[in-house]
């Protein structure tokens, strides 16, 4: 196996008593588009701030390329951060923001002008926008000016903390696509932070999903939504319907919150049945799915395309998502079936 460019071996943070990060193992492969998601309080902020250098490790090791870099600080690291608050200067152009690390290494004015406006083609931005003061630039054009800067650094890994959270939906989705193009083109290794399962999702080679300052899963975009390892990752990847359930004698799985019998296929004794809204569909009779409940159509939803069905089922509520031409016919409050098959649920202990 190829020695990755940045590997973590037994990484953890505490402060006080407070473990933030706790026995982190991970290997990121050169040229990837790696990201960490998680709720607030999960530890990913803090363990990126160890890979850039801004907090030491209480314990294991951060190898860059091999090295160990534990108390290398953030200056002598071949690494940058963009930072959720861009960090821009307020008094400099936007040409000069981004020339800054060219000339803090002594460039020349005019390589560095030269480079700059490269950079700026590359991130989009108009090339009379050199002399632009970035305080009279909208927030993405300033995302913009924050990216060319961080590649002005010739880093071997750029460190992304939740860049795109305060830019409104429609740009935060072009600059998504536009980051994965650039991290495309360049070839760049790309470490990135975030709580939007969107941004992941549409970004990233690989995933992954912290909680309590561990590393509970890694894998690509799919295997994290399709094959979650435990109910935390399944919940936190996307909405899902949960049926606990324990085998019966007779080797039937019954539901202990949802009437009914189920199929299972699993050596377990007890856990939950986990569905993904889009899994579920409405059927005529029972026949045409491995496991149907009756329930009654509660609410309905647009969701452009799809819509999205509340459907009551004793006390508990399943969500079902389909297609405006799998709608079903008639209105609320009146009783439907539910089905879905063995094949597109998971059994998940716990």
């Amino acid at each position: 196996m190829a020695e990755p460019v940045l590997e973590l071996a037994g990484v953890s943070k505490t402060f006080g008593q407070l473990q933030a990060v706790d026995r982190i193992d991970l290997r990121v492969e050169d040229g990837e588009f790696f990201t960490i998601v998680g709720p607030s309080g999960s530890g990913k902020t803090t363990l990126l701030r160890m890979l850039a250098g801004l907090e030491t490790p209480s314990a294991g090791e951060i190898r860059l390329r091999g090295r160990v870099i534990n108390d290398l600080p953030p200056e002598k690291r071949p690494t940058c951060l963009v930072f959720q608050s861009l960090a821009l200067f307020p008094h400099r152009t936007v040409g000069q923001n981004i020339e800054f690390p060219l000339k803090v290494k002594g460039v020349d004015a005019a390589t560095r002008r030269r480079r700059a406006q490269e950079l700026m083609a590359m991130v989009r931005l108009p090339a009379d926008y050199y002399a632009k003061s970035v305080t009279k630039c909208s927030g993405g054009e300033r995302q913009r000016v924050a990216l060319a800067r961080a590649f002005a650094y010739d880093p071997a890994i750029l460190f992304f903390d939740e860049p795109l959270s305060a830019i409104d939906y429609k740009l935060r989705k072009t600059l998504e696509k536009e980051l994965k193009d650039i991290h495309k083109e360049t070839g760049k290794t790309f470490m990135y932070i975030t709580h939007s399962l969107e941004e992941a999702m549409v970004m990233s080679d690989r995933i992954g999903v912290m909680h309590k300052g561990r590393l509970v899963q890694v894998g690509t975009p799919e295997d994290i939504y399709q094959r979650p390892n435990n109910l935390f990752v399944a919940a936190f990847m996307g909405e899902i319907n949960q049926i606990p359930v324990r085998k019966n004698g007779n080797g039937t799985w019954e539901g202990l919150d949802l009437p009914g019998h189920f199929r299972a296929d699993s050596p377990a004794s007890e856990g939950h049945l986990v569905i993904r809204p889009e899994l579920l569909r409405f059927v005529a009779d029972r026949s045409q799915a491995d496991n149907v409940v009756e329930g009654v159509l509660y609410n309905e939803y647009s969701l452009g395309s799809r819509l999205q069905y509340q459907v009551r089922v004793g006390e508990k509520v399943l969500v079902v998502e389909t297609s405006r031409r799998e709608a079903p016919a008639g209105s609320a409050d009146r009783p439907v079936l539910v089905g879905w098959d063995v094949r597109d649920q998971l059994f998940l202990e716990g």
